[in-house]
């Protein structure tokens, strides 16, 4: 028991009182720089492997850029559902955070980590039904964000700003 805390004069305050000591317990303790820095790095190394595809596929196979960042993007795509198969990339997301959740290999994670949990419930009601439970959100407010976005852009060329 805490040196401030008043002891208990009920059962219920007793029980509420070891409720706190054990979430306080099992919570995990975050340092926010340290989280910080490990998104920085796993991010950087997800980043700097995508770049490293992309200068490979533009000098040694002689790609354009638009190609080449298509070869990327599937590339990067591929390997994170192949982590995530390996149940690789989860360890992954836990080390890394957001670093790893943001970029693309992060919503691939998220696309293949529903159908290998569903897959069970058959390829309809299970794959196909929850294969975006967690990605439909992002792909929604993303394409309504760039829609309100394009229209301003629109709107202001209209009166003739930017």
């Amino acid at each position: 028991m805490a040196q401030n805390e008043p002891k208990p004069r009920t059962v219920q305050e007793k029980k509420e009182q070891d409720y706190r000591q054990h979430v306080e317990q099992v919570t995990p303790k975050y340092s926010l720089p340290v989280q910080m820095a490990k998104a920085f790095i796993t991010g950087g190394i997800i980043c700097t492997a995508g770049q490293a595809v992309l200068n490979v596929a533009t000098q040694r196979f002689g790609l354009d850029r638009e190609t080449a960042a298509s070869w990327c993007s599937m590339l990067l795509v591929l390997v994170s559902v192949l982590l995530t198969g390996c149940n690789v990339y989860q360890k992954l997301v836990k080390w890394g955070g957001a670093g790893a959740l943001v970029p693309i290999t992060g919503f691939a994670n998220s696309v293949a980590s529903a159908a290998i949990e569903y897959q069970k419930e058959g390829q309809v009601f299970g794959i196909g039904c929850k294969i975006f439970t967690i990605a439909g959100p992002v792909i929604l407010f993303g394409i309504v964000t760039s829609w309100l976005l394009g229209f301003v852009w629109w709107c202001g060329t209209l009166l003739g700003i930017g």
